[in-house]
């Protein structure tokens, strides 16, 4: 199904001006990150996190005044899913048996709510040297993708669309990254940086290099099919031949993300929303950041035409012209 016929829409033409609002969103995200900071899970901070049960329901003021007086003034709850239902984190304290943070926890709440029933659903613990360790990993794990990635595009295409492709990868997980902190901030969601919001920027890394591929291969098919054509039309014609095959599949993953964070409960807030934000900036950045780049080096480093398909002088002309 295709929801567009025969577009000729100029893309690159806006290439400017949608740069500029790319790095208006990165410097703020880069303020934002500097000083406000990235709220971290207990998977990379370390910590206790209990989810229980009420046999009825509870108000979130009740329980956090009662995890206080069990010793944790600072305890993060949230609603779980349901109004009996809550997450309690807690930072790391150490010990063991009824000194853990998990036994003390849980019988705070037995002992403010002694007519409830308190059911405990699970209950996960991260000492801060591991939690460390991920935080490393995952940075780790984020860079090597977008290694891995710039060495099979540049095999694949030439270097300079490998590092367009890079370049707009970043950007998609800046963005993304920019998106949570502002949510963290206005308190939209339940947002924190987690495993789960890990594998979501992994993700969008993945969808959106499978874009970007989309939109070169076909600007390779054709240079060779319109020989003479310069680079920014040669470029604006392969974004409209792939718009439909673009659209249908964004549509389809946003359609998905959308019910999850709808429906799918806090658990699944933090992938879910990353996801959303990562797909829809990644479709954005395949065209005015991976294209636009490569445009630009073309026209800024090599020195160029890109508009229009005017034969290029060799340079000693072009030096003997301009002085």
């Amino acid at each position: 199904m295709e929801f567009f016929g025969k577009t000729s829409i100029d893309f690159l033409g806006k290439r400017r001006l949608f740069l500029v609002v790319s790095v208006v969103i990165n410097v703020v995200g880069l303020i934002l990150l500097i000083f406000g900071g990235l709220r971290l899970g207990i998977d990379f901070l370390g910590g206790t996190e209990v989810a229980v049960r009420f046999s009825s329901e509870q108000h979130t003021d009740a329980i956090r005044s009662a995890v206080a007086a069990a010793g944790f003034p600072n305890a993060e709850i949230k609603s779980y899913g349901k109004a009996n239902e809550f997450l309690i984190r807690v930072p790391e304290i150490g010990g063991q048996g009824e000194q853990s943070a998990s036994f003390r926890i849980v019988s705070g709440l037995k002992k403010a709510f002694p007519s409830e029933t308190i059911t405990v659903l699970k209950e996960d613990r991260i000492g801060p040297k591991i939690g460390s360790e991920l935080r490393t990993k995952a940075f780790v794990a984020v860079l090597l993708a977008i290694v891995a990635i710039l060495l099979y595009i540049a095999f694949r295409f030439e270097f300079i669309y490998g590092l367009g492709a890079v370049v707009a990868l970043v950007h998609d997980v800046f963005v993304a990254l920019t998106f949570v902190i502002i949510g963290q901030k206005l308190e939209i969601l339940n947002l924190e940086f987690n495993q789960g919001v890990l594998a979501a920027l992994l993700t969008v890394v993945g969808f959106s290099i499978n874009d970007t591929v989309i939109i070169f291969d076909r600007i390779r098919e054709n240079r060779d099919k319109h020989k003479g054509m310069a680079l920014v039309p040669l470029m604006n014609l392969s974004i409209n031949e792939t718009l439909s095959r673009t659209i249908n599949t964004v549509l389809t993953v946003v359609l998905v993300l959308a019910t999850l964070l709808a429906l799918g409960g806090e658990v699944l807030h933090g992938f879910s929303f990353t996801m959303l934000v990562g797909i829809i900036t990644g479709t954005y950045s395949s065209i005015y950041i991976a294209s636009a780049f490569v445009v630009w080096y073309i026209e800024r480093i090599k020195k160029e035409p890109v508009e229009s398909a005017e034969p290029r002088q060799p340079k000693i002309l072009r030096a003997l012209k301009e002085a």
